[in-house]
C-alpha cells in the first residue's frame, strides 16, 4: 500500500521534493537495481499527464521528483492525482500517491 502525501507546485517556478524510503528501523533502503517513474494527471483517467523528471540517490534511499519551471507554466492551476512507482527485478510497486495542487502564477 502506497503512502499518502501531497503536494503543492507554483505554477511557473521550478519543483523539486526528495522522498525518503527507510525501513520500519528507520534505515535507508538501497535502490539499487531500481527504476522509477511518476505523473501527475487532472482526474485518475484522463489520458493526458505530465511525466515528473525522477532521480533516484541510490544508497540513500532517495527519489527525488522534478518540473521544471517550463513544464508548470504549461499546467493549468488546480487540482490533480500523482504516483510514484518504483520497479526491480520485474516487480513494480506504488510507494506514493496523493493530490498536487498546482497555484496560480501571478508574474509573467
Amino acid at each position: 500500500m502506497a503512502i499518502k502525501a501531497n503536494l503543492i507546485v507554483d505554477q511557473g517556478a521550478d519543483y523539486s521534493t526528495t522522498i525518503m524510503l527507510t525501513d520500519v528501523e528507520d534505515n535507508q533502503i538501497s535502490l539499487t537495481g531500481f527504476t522509477a517513474n511518476a505523473q501527475m494527471r487532472k482526474t485518475y483517467s484522463s489520458s493526458n499527464s505530465v511525466a515528473f523528471t525522477v532521480e533516484l540517490n541510490e544508497s540513500l534511499g532517495e527519489v527525488v521528483l522534478s518540473l521544471s519551471d517550463t513544464q508548470t507554466a504549461n499546467i493549468v492551476a488546480g487540482r490533480y492525482v500523482y504516483d510514484v512507482f518504483l520497479t526491480s527485478n520485474n516487480i513494480t510497486s506504488r510507494i506514493i500517491e496523493g493530490i498536487v495542487t498546482v497555484t496560480p502564477r501571478v508574474t509573467r
